[in-house]
C-alpha cells in the first residue's frame, strides 16, 4: 500500500499539455456554474458567455503578468524565452481576477447587467475553476510545499526538487490543500446565496477573502521560488492585505441583506439587445442614477430608488 502521493510521470499527452487543460476545463465549469445562476436569477444565460469571451483572455494574461512581475528574476537574463512559455505553469491567480473581473465588469455595464447581483452569480463557478486549474500543478510537479512523512505527502522526482531539497523525497501536496479549499468555498457560498441572507456583492465579496484566507496558508507552505518583501513572499502579502482589506469593506458597507436591496439583474429591467450596439439597451439608456452600480458592492445607498428600479423590471 502507498505511504505517499505519486506524481505523474507526463505532463502532456501528444500535443496537450495537462496543466492547459485543466485551465481549460476549469473556465468551462466557470462559465456553465455562472450561466445557471444568472438565469436562476432571471438574466439571460447569453450575458455570461459574452462576457466570457473577453474575460478569460483578460484574465490569462493579467495572471501572467502578475506572474512575470512577482518573478521575474526566473526568467531575466537567463530566462527571457521561458516568459512566454505559460504551458510550463506560471499563471499567478491575483492577477487574473484582477484583470478578468475588471474586464467582466465594463462588458457586464454595457449589457445593462446590475453588477452586484452579476458578481454574486460567478463568485462560486471561479473558485470551483482555480480549484480545478490547481490540478495543472500536479502534473507540472510544481509549488508543492514543505518536506513532509504524513501518508499524503506527494512524492516529486529529483529533477523537479528545488536546491537545498534534492535528500526528500516526499512534500506537502499545497496544489491538493488549495484545490480543497476552493471546492468548499464554492460550496459554502452557494449554501450562502441560497439563503438570501447577505446583500447583493457580498458573496463575490466573500469568494475574495474567502479565497485569501486560504491562500494565505498554502502560500506559507510552500519552498519554489518567490520574491520577497521583508523576508516574507509576495503572495503572503498580498493574501493577507486582501483579507484585511475584505473584511473592512464588509465592516464599512455592512454584510446583512437590508430592506430595498435587490436582486434585479438589470438596470431598470433593461438588458442588450442583439438588435443594438454594445452598449444600447432596449428602449432607452439606463438611468445615470440606478448605473451607480458600477460601484462593485452597489450598496443600494439609496433604498427607495433601488427597490423602484426593482419593481421597473419585475
Amino acid at each position: 500500500m502507498l505511504t505517499y502521493l505519486p506524481s505523474p510521470s507526463e505532463n502532456h499527452w501528444g500535443p496537450f499539455h495537462f496543466y492547459g487543460l485543466c485551465i481549460a476545463l476549469g473556465v468551462f465549469a466557470a462559465v456553465e456554474i455562472a450561466t445557471r445562476r444568472w438565469h436562476a436569477r432571471g438574466g439571460d444565460p447569453d450575458d455570461i458567455w459574452a462576457i466570457a469571451i473577453w474575460a478569460v483572455p483578460a484574465g490569462l494574461i493579467g495572471a501572467r503578468i502578475y506572474h512575470l512581475i512577482t518573478d521575474w528574476r526566473t526568467y531575466i537574463p537567463n530566462n527571457v524565452s521561458g516568459m512566454v512559455k505559460i504551458w510550463d505553469g506560471g499563471l499567478g491567480i491575483p492577477g487574473g481576477i484582477i484583470a478578468g473581473v475588471a474586464v467582466g465588469l465594463y462588458v457586464g455595464h454595457r449589457r445593462g447587467m446590475r453588477l452586484p447581483p452579476g458578481l454574486d452569480a460567478v463568485a462560486p463557478g471561479m473558485a470551483v475553476a482555480q480549484g480545478i486549474g490547481r490540478w495543472g500543478n500536479w502534473f507540472n510537479q510544481e509549488l508543492f510545499g514543505r518536506p513532509t512523512t504524513l501518508p499524503w505527502g506527494l512524492k516529486i522526482d529529483l529533477a523537479h526538487r528545488p536546491l537545498g531539497y534534492a535528500q526528500y523525497a516526499t512534500f506537502h501536496p499545497t496544489f491538493l490543500y488549495e484545490s480543497l479549499w476552493n471546492f468548499a468555498l464554492a460550496g459554502a457560498l452557494i449554501l450562502l446565496d441560497r439563503k438570501r441572507v447577505v446583500r447583493p456583492g457580498r458573496i463575490f465579496a466573500l469568494y475574495i477573502g474567502g479565497y485569501a484566507f486560504g491562500r494565505f496558508f498554502v502560500e506559507a507552505l510552500r519552498v519554489d521560488h518567490a520574491s520577497l518583501i521583508l523576508g516574507i513572499r509576495v503572495n503572503i502579502w498580498v493574501a493577507g492585505i486582501t483579507f484585511v482589506g475584505v473584511w473592512i469593506y464588509l465592516a464599512l458597507r455592512g454584510l446583512r441583506r437590508r430592506p430595498g436591496d435587490s436582486d434585479e439583474p438589470y438596470v431598470d429591467g433593461h438588458r442588450f439587445s442583439p438588435d443594438t450596439e454594445a452598449g444600447d439597451v432596449q428602449d432607452e439608456e439606463p438611468d445615470p442614477g440606478a448605473g451607480a452600480d458600477v460601484d462593485l458592492a452597489d450598496d443600494d445607498a439609496d433604498g427607495a430608488r433601488e427597490t423602484s428600479a426593482g419593481e421597473q423590471g419585475s
